[in-house]
């Protein structure tokens, strides 16, 4: 009998969890933000008594509908296990890690490139970070749009927001994580490479 999910996806989600987070711990380290759920979890954390992990994933509860009817149970599923595990695990992190000397540019770059490795290996596992990251994944399976261009455009609207509360250097510098981010994505994936749940039990 085949196993419900294969050691190479696991390994990938895992993977994805974790680079994803780590990016999180960057952008909390210097007081900066990313796009999609993330980003606007981030940004409620600084003005809000809120933590993180618990806005990341009442902000991506209401596209979990949408995962569902759209791509399916194993990608809704494994994309909550996506959301609780970076909720559960940048917290965590950002208690651990403590920095000396952090420059905020290199932070922005090392969020985004983190960050941007991790959904790349959530994406071609079957799963995302829930989010806008689900609504970009459909709007690429259905019209061929790149889902890290579909992601930077409403990056915009989280900076546009971000530009009211944050230091205009702040702002700067999570545009240029953000730009690195999404340009990792779009690079880097396609949507014929995040295989079905029943395909992916080896590297496509």
């Amino acid at each position: 009998m085949k196993a419900p999910i294969s050691f190479y996806d696991l390994q990938g989600l895992a993977f994805g969890i974790l680079m994803a987070s780590l990016g999180v711990v960057f952008l909390k380290a210097t007081g900066l933000i990313t796009g999609q759920a993330a980003g606007l979890a981030v940004l409620l954390s600084y003005i809000t008594p809120l933590g993180f992990g618990f806005l990341f994933m009442a902000i991506s509860a209401p596209f979990m509908l949408l995962a569902w009817t759209r791509r399916g149970a194993a990608f809704t599923l494994r994309t909550l296990a996506a959301v609780a595990g970076i909720s559960l695990l940048a917290p965590w992190l950002s208690g651990m890690i403590r920095f000396e000397a952090l420059p905020t540019a290199l932070a922005a770059i090392l969020a985004g490139s983190t960050a941007g490795v991790g959904l790349v290996a959530l994406f071609r596992h079957n799963a995302s970070a829930g989010g806008m990251a689900v609504l970009a994944l459909v709007v690429e399976q259905r019209t061929g749009f790149r889902a890290g261009w579909f992601m930077m455009g409403f990056d915009a609207l989280i900076f546009l927001s971000a530009a009211l509360v944050l230091p205009l250097d702040k702002v700067l510098a999570s545009l240029l994580g953000a730009a690195v981010l999404n340009a990792i994505i779009a690079w880097n994936f396609r949507i014929a490479q995040a295989a079905p749940a029943s395909q992916a039990d080896g590297p496509v």
